[in-house]
C-alpha cells in the first residue's frame, strides 16, 4: 500500500528535521531493511515478494524515537521495527510499506545489579555485546538464538521465542526472564511507559505489532565455563534416548541437539565427521562432562569431549544448533525447509509415524527444552519442499500424532504460535497503538476485531 506522494513528501521532511535521526532513501537501502531471513520458507517468500518500505529511518536516542512514533502517528502512517533482521518469519517486513525504524543504534547497557544479574538494556544492543557485559560481572544470559552474534535483544524478545539454554531455561514467555520494559507509544502526543512484568508480557514475541521497546529488564544466570561434547550413535532410538537421559541426569546442560546421520554429513566441514552415524550436541558444565560420557559408554555410544566452549572462537557447537542446523543444509542445497514442533509423548512412536510416510524427505534435528517444568524434545526437522499442498498434508499429519505446531511458514503471531489469539496483545495493541499503525497485518486478533 503505497502512500501518496505529497503524504510521503511531508514525512520525509518532518523527519529530516529530527536530531540524532538519519533518513534512508536510497532504493538499495528501501530493499535491504525490508527483509530478513524468511526466504528459509518458500510460502513467506512468495508472500514478500514485493513488500518495500518507502522510508528507512535510524534513530540515535529515545527522543528520536518519539519524534518518529509522533510523525507517522499524525500522517497515518504506518511504522514497522526492525532489529538486526535475523529472524525467518518477516517479523520486520513491512507489509503495508510506510516507514520501517531501525533499532540498532539504541544499544546502550543501562544498568547491572552484580548482586543480582538483573540488567537493563537498550533495545538494539547485540546479544553477544550484551553477553560480554554480563561475562564481566562473571553472569551470562539465560537464553539465546542461534544467531546470538548478530541478533539484537530487542528482535529477540519481539519475534523470538527460545533457543539456546531452553534445555534448562524453557522459553522467552515463561515467568521470570523479562523483568520490565520501556515503551514508546505510537500517538500524536507518544508516552514513554515503563511496564513491569505482567504488563510487559502482551509485548513478548508479538513481532514489534503493539508497542516500541526501547529498553527491556531482563534476568541473567551465573556465568559457566560450557565445554563442548559431540556423542555419535548407529541408532536413532539410542540418540533420542542418549538426549533423554542426559536431560534427566543431574548434570547442568546449556544445550542438547540431535541430528540425523543426513543432516551431521551436511555440516561444516569442521564439524568433524560422523561415519554415517546420528550425533548429539552438548554444552555440559565441566562437572558433568564424566557424567556425559558415563551415559554415553553404557548406551554403546561414542563421546568426544572437544573441551571449553571459549576457546572455539566462532565455530563451536552452537552454531550447529536450532535453526543454524537449516542454514547449513540449505546452503548446500535451498530445497529444504523447515518446520518447529513440540513432539507428543512417546516422541519418537510419533517420529518414526512420520519417517514411515514422508521418507527421506524429513530429516529429523531436535533440540531438547523445559516445557512447563518437564524435559520435552522439540522438533526442527528439515523437510524438503513439494509445494504448498504437499507442506500442509505434512502439518495435518503431525497434528493428527498429537503435536503441536509452530508453524514457520505463516505471517501472523497467533497462527505462528499456539494458534490462538491472546486478548491482552490485541488490548496492548489497543493501548499503545490505538490506529493499528505499529507493523500492521501481523496480528490476527487485531485484523479480525
Amino acid at each position: 500500500m503505497d502512500h501518496s506522494s505529497q503524504t510521503l513528501q511531508n514525512v520525509r521532511e518532518a523527519l529530516a528535521a529530527v536530531p540524532e535521526l538519519e533518513v534512508l532513501t536510497l532504493p538499495a537501502d528501501l530493499e535491504r531493511y525490508s527483509r530478513d531471513a524468511y526466504d528459509y520458507s518458500p510460502v513467506l517468500a512468495d508472500r514478500f515478494r514485493e513488500c518495500r518500505a518507502e522510508l528507512v529511518v535510524r534513530p540515535r536516542s529515545r527522543d528520536a524515537v518519539v519524534a518518529v512514533a509522533s510523525v507517522c502517528a499524525r500522517a497515518q502512517v504506518p511504522l514497522t521495527l526492525r532489529g538486526s533482521g535475523t529472524g525467518n518469519y518477516g517479523q520486520c517486513v513491512p507489509l503495508k510499506a510506510g516507514v520501517v525504524m531501525l533499532m540498532n543504534e539504541l544499544r546502550a547497557v543501562r544498568s547491572l545489579d552484580a548482586s543480582t544479574g538483573v540488567v537493563e538494556v537498550e533495545c538494539g544492543c547485540l546479544l553477544k555485546d550484551l553477553d560480554h557485559a554480563l561475562a564481566e560481572q562473571q553472569r551470562q544470559l539465560r537464553l539465546m538464538p542461534s544467531t546470538w552474534r548478530s541478533a539484537s535483544v530487542g528482535g529477540f524478545i519481539a519475534g523470538g521465542s527460545g533457543g539456546i539454554g531452553s534445555v534448562r531455561w524453557g522459553f522467552l514467555r515463561d515467568p521470570g526472564h523479562l523483568l520490565a520494559l520501556e515503551v514508546v507509544t505510537l500517538e500524536a502526543e507518544p508516552r514513554i511507559l515503563h511496564l513491569e512484568a505482567t504488563d510487559a508480557e502482551a509485548l513478548n514475541h508479538a513481532y514489534g505489532t503493539n508497542g516500541i521497546i526501547t529498553a527491556l529488564t531482563l534476568t541473567s544466570a551465573p556465568r559457566v565455563a560450557w565445554h563442548e561434547v559431540c556423542i555419535d550413535c548407529d541408532d536413532w532410538s539410542t540418540a533420542v534416548a542418549l538426549a533423554q537421559r542426559c536431560q534427566q541426569a543431574a548434570v547442568e546442560l546449556f544445550l542438547c541437539t540431535v541430528l540425523d546421520a543426513q543432516i551431521v554429513a551436511g555440516l561444516p566441514a569442521w564439524s568433524g565427521a560422523s561415519q554415517g552415524r546420528h550425533r548429539l550436541l552438548l554444552l555440559v558444565s565441566p562437572d558433568g562432562v564424566s557424567t556425559v560420557e558415563r551415559i554415553a559408554a553404557a548406551a554403546g555410544a561414542e563421546a568426544r569431549c572437544l573441551g571449553a566452549e571459549n576457546a572455539h572462537r566462532g565455530n563451536g557447537l552452537r552454531e550447529l544448533s536450532w535453526n543454524h542446523t537449516t542454514l547449513h543444509l540449505r546452503q548446500q542445497d535451498p530445497a529444504w525447509t523447515y518446520l518447529q514442533m513440540l513432539l507428543p509423548q512417546p516422541e519418537l512412536e510419533a517420529m518414526q509415524a512420520l519417517s514411515q510416510r514422508w521418507g527421506d524427505t524429513l530429516l529429523w534435528h531436535l533440540e531438547g527444552v523445559r516445557h512447563a517444568g518437564a524435559s520435552r524434545m522439540a522438533a526442527i526437522p528439515l523437510v524438503r519442499w513439494q509445494g504448498e499442498e504437499a507442506l500442509q498434508a505434512l502439518i495435518d499429519h503431525c497434528r493428527e500424532l498429537g503435536a503441536v505446531i509452530f508453524n514457520p511458514h505463516v505471517i501472523t503471531v497467533e497462527e505462528g504460535g499456539l494458534g490462538i489469539v491472546d486478548g491482552d496483545q490485541v488490548a496492548a495493541k489497543q493501548r499503545h497503538d490505538p490506529a493499528g499503525l505499529l507493523n500492521p497485518g501481523k496480528l490476527l486478533g487485531w485484523t479480525e476485531a
